[in-house]
């Protein structure tokens, strides 16, 4: 009897050795499972640092078998966060298939390989899961069926996605990433620049152990680097993988070995509130402080869920409920999230009381947003979906439409207002120490110029001295008119001539050279002089000159800017052959273009205020030492006085003869699409290096930009480049991506033009581009002498809509009173003294 037992022991010992040993190993024998046993059995790989086991899901009382990092950081979860209760399993079959089972028995998820010849399991050093043949062959692997997370080594090709929640992240064919959501809205894409090829045969993405997210590609020498980590290649035992988070951003974490924790290191989506769907159906992104926080658009709504405010929100009352009384909820700095696709079909370009309008007697419109930056964009939501941002940074003004009356959120200091005289106090207090600071300050600095400089011969001098910190501090600095005389002498080195004035060479104390405008037609007062050089004075981009400062003395309006010193594009472009010297080559040329589009677009999308140039030409693009391009000149259409009939010519100030938009001629509103077809005309000239306005023989006594693409659309484009170039190495992708970017931004319509930050985006080969129309041949001399006026019988409603889309019978949001322009009747008249030039917005 004692023998037996001994013996029955001893199997029993050798049984539960042997399965913790098949439990623990990398290889995994069919019929192994493991559960959520105490203590967990686990599938591990050979270093021990992956491991397969059940751990906790975000649900209380539900597990996730995941494939975690030392520490517990899961890369991997069978069934993409498929959970199971405390008595699930993790089965490999018999027949080689892969079960996660609940207690009740019920496969939640399957491999899909039963009776396919797997005959074991191993969990790779590299975290891979890999259902394994006869031979070890790989009939099924966990990298090629990825969950959220992309770790080093594992190969991301087209075709495959990562999924959290309703957010996927995809690789496309042409080598774009992009995230959507619900499969459809794509609110983020990131591509190659324009140094790669984009005739991919087969791209696949992959992330370094030292943390560099690269594309790969069978024509690449090299991968594409398409973000780092901000600690790529620091410290060692560090995991670092791409992972598709549940709030919809994709990231790259880091974390080290048996941690158990993990720190972001990048992020694709860098404004958390642009992500689309974050806060749910007509909920409102903001930030608190620095975190995104989700709330609804009024007192009209309520939350879905209280306990998770990013399930969205709901109307009280719905307006099928409210026959002919909804109203329109105003909300300031607010937008509604419109990506690809709704942009196809949601855009208008109409003005914001168009906007709120078209919305308010459409049947199927929900909410509209109005942009402010120059674009003349109006977005009408007719989705059930609509995503929400609200912040005081963005330029625009959003409707939703309620069942009356508006009950607007409560202001966020209404809470404090019971302990208001407490802070009464406390404000006081501080409000007297500050004044009372500056007005030590003023005086010290007071006496101490008045001791140091009233009888100084050389007072100018310290003066402008003196006036350079102001100038480091990015403060303009306010030169008297006998400094600035003194520093050009006398006015006498000039450097060119143009609308606002002539510009001098000068230097300051410190033998630092600038450039002095003498502006002309400025009759403005004092102040509003000095709060325009402060808006242009606070505009810095490092494609934009600088201006350092002014001088506002009596009549006398004077600019000091830095100086350029290899001068204007027009003396590169429009060389002659004793002048070959001074010639650009394409590079030089591409980056020229490239950087004054960043620079227009800064003004346009990433100001504050969005700034109209009014006057972009080869002339006012300068070059510094390295042949780096910087527009300048931008913010003075303002100062003009608008009463001054020098500046009402098509040779004027506001345009310049070849560069000015169709708009300009029909006495209509001057927008940011304005600039972009100017812009469109430089770049033509750049490639060609002849003016767009010439023509000769060899243009068919052709408007060149006409003749240019009829030439493009025989396919001549060597025809259209410039001649100069042709003993140069040229990059002919680049030249024809730059040829087609240029005829989209000549159109006539400004509908049809890009916006300049999608013209960076079609140079840099980020954006495909389509086959241009053919511009119209708009001239400023085909109506010399006349102006194209709107007929007073178009509605009201017309002021608004510059260049909206054609109406359609079949769409309740195109009213009768809303009419495009190109419906109205359009006659010439004589122009007279009486016309007023178009307004300049943005």
């Amino acid at each position: 009897m004692m023998v037996k037992q001994m013996s029955l022991s001893f199997f029993l010992f050798l049984y539960l050795f042997t399965s913790f040993f098949i439990a623990s190993s990398a290889t995994i024998s069919l019929g192994s499972s493991i559960t959520p046993s105490s203590p967990p059995l686990t599938w591990r790989s050979s270093n021990s640092t992956f491991s397969i086991s059940f751990i906790p899901s975000a649900s209380s009382n539900s597990l996730l078998a995941a494939i975690t990092y030392a520490g517990g950081v899961p890369i991997w979860t069978a069934g993409n966060g498929t959970t199971v209760d405390s008595a699930g399993s993790l089965r490999l079959l018999s027949n080689g298939a892969l079960h996660l089972v609940n207690g009740s028995g019920a496969v939640v998820w399957d491999s899909g390989t039963a009776n396919q010849g797997v005959a074991s399991a191993s969990l790779e050093d590299s975290g891979e899961l890999r259902l394994l043949g006869n031979g070890s062959s790989v009939v099924w692997s966990s990298f090629d069926h990825p969950t959220d997370t992309i770790v080093p080594t594992q190969n991301f090709t087209v075709g495959r996605v990562l999924r959290s929640g309703l957010y996927t992240f995809y690789l496309q064919r042409s080598g774009n990433l992009t995230l959507r959501w619900n499969d459809s809205i794509v609110y983020w894409t990131k591509g190659l620049n324009s140094s790669f090829d984009a005739n991919l045969t087969s791209p696949s993405l992959g992330l370094q152990t030292i943390g560099i997210l690269n594309l790969f590609d069978p024509s690449f020498s090299t991968g594409a680097i398409m973000a780092y980590s901000s600690d790529y290649a620091e410290g060692s035992n560090i995991l670092r993988f791409l992972r598709l988070d549940e709030d919809g951003n994709l990231r790259i974490y880091s974390s080290s070995q048996g941690s158990g924790t993990i720190t972001p290191r990048w992020s694709a989506v860098l404004d958390q509130c642009d992500v689309f769907g974050y806060c749910g159906n007509m909920g409102i992104c903001s930030y608190n402080d620095t975190s995104p926080i989700c709330g609804c658009p009024s007192e009209n709504f309520e939350l879905v869920d209280v306990n998770d405010r990013r399930q969205g929100c709901k109307r009280k009352r719905e307006i099928e409920d409210c026959p002919g009384s909804a109203a329109m909820l105003e909300l300031d700095h607010a937008e509604f999230l419109t990506y690809s696709p709704e942009l196809s079909s949601q855009v208008f370009f109409i003005g914001i009381s168009a906007c709120r309008l078209n919305c308010l007697i459409g049947a199927s419109c929900l909410a509209s947003t109005s942009l402010s930056d120059g674009s003349g964009i109006c977005y009408l939501k007719t989705n059930e979906f609509v995503s929400g941002y609200q912040s005081a940074s963005l330029p625009s003004t959003s409707y939703v439409k309620v069942c009356g009356p508006i009950l607007p959120n409560p202001s966020p200091s209404a809470d404090n207002v019971g302990n208001g005289s407490g802070w009464r106090v406390h404000g006081w207090v501080v409000v007297v120490v500050i004044v009372a600071t500056v007005l030590v300050l003023i005086a010290l600095e007071g006496s101490l110029w008045w001791w140091c400089c009233r009888n100084s011969p050389k007072f100018g001098g310290l003066s402008a001295q003196y006036a350079l910190l102001e100038y480091a501090s990015g403060a303009p600095i306010q030169f008297s008119y006998k400094e600035l005389q003194r520093s050009t002498k006398g006015f006498k080195d000039k450097l060119g001539a143009g609308g606002f004035g002539a510009v001098y060479k000068g230097v300051l104390a410190n033998r630092t050279v600038m450039a002095v405008k003498q502006l002309e037609g400025i009759e403005q007062g004092e102040k509003q002089f000095r709060m325009e050089v402060a808006t242009i004075s606070s505009t810095h981009h490092l494609n934009l000159v600088r201006l350092i400062g002014f001088c506002s003395e009596g009549r006398h309006r004077l600019l000091v800017y830095e100086f350029m010193k290899n001068g204007s594009l027009d003396n590169f472009l429009f060389t002659t052959e004793e002048h070959s010297g001074k010639m650009l080559s394409w590079e030089y040329r591409y980056n020229v273009a490239l950087g004054t589009a960043r620079g227009i677009t800064y003004l346009h999308e990433e100001c504050r205020d969005c700034i109209v140039h009014c006057d972009i030409k080869p002339e006012n693009i300068l070059l510094d030492e390295n042949f780096n391009a910087k527009v300048s000149d931008f913010g003075l259409a303002k100062l003009i006085n608008p009463k001054d009939h020098r500046y009402r010519t098509l040779t004027s100030v506001r345009g310049t003869r070849g560069y000015l938009a169709p708009e300009w001629l029909a006495n209509l509103p001057i927008t940011s699409k304005s600039d972009v077809y100017s812009y469109g005309m430089v770049l033509l000239e750049i490639v060609s290096g002849r003016r767009n306005f010439d023509v000769s023989a060899d243009t068919n006594r052709k408007k060149f930009s006409v003749w240019a693409y009829e030439e493009f659309e025989k396919g001549n484009i060597e025809g259209i480049v410039d001649k100069k170039l042709g003993s140069q190495d040229v990059d002919m992708e680049q030249i024809t991506r730059a040829i087609q970017v240029s005829f989209w931004c000549i159109q006539e319509q400004p509908s049809h033009r890009p916006m300049m930050g999608k013209v960076v985006q079609m140079l840099e080969g980020i954006t495909d581009i389509e086959r241009p129309p053919a511009p119209k041949a708009a001239t400023e001399g085909s109506i010399s002498g006349t102006s194209i006026n709107v007929s007073s019988n178009i509605s009201a409603f017309s002021t608004f809509a510059v260049s909206a889309p054609a109406p359609s019978s079949s769409s309740s949001l195109q009213t009768v009173g809303i009419s495009p322009l190109a419906s109205g009747r359009i006659s010439s008249e004589k122009q007279s003294s009486s016309l007023i030039q178009p307004d300049m917005k943005c």
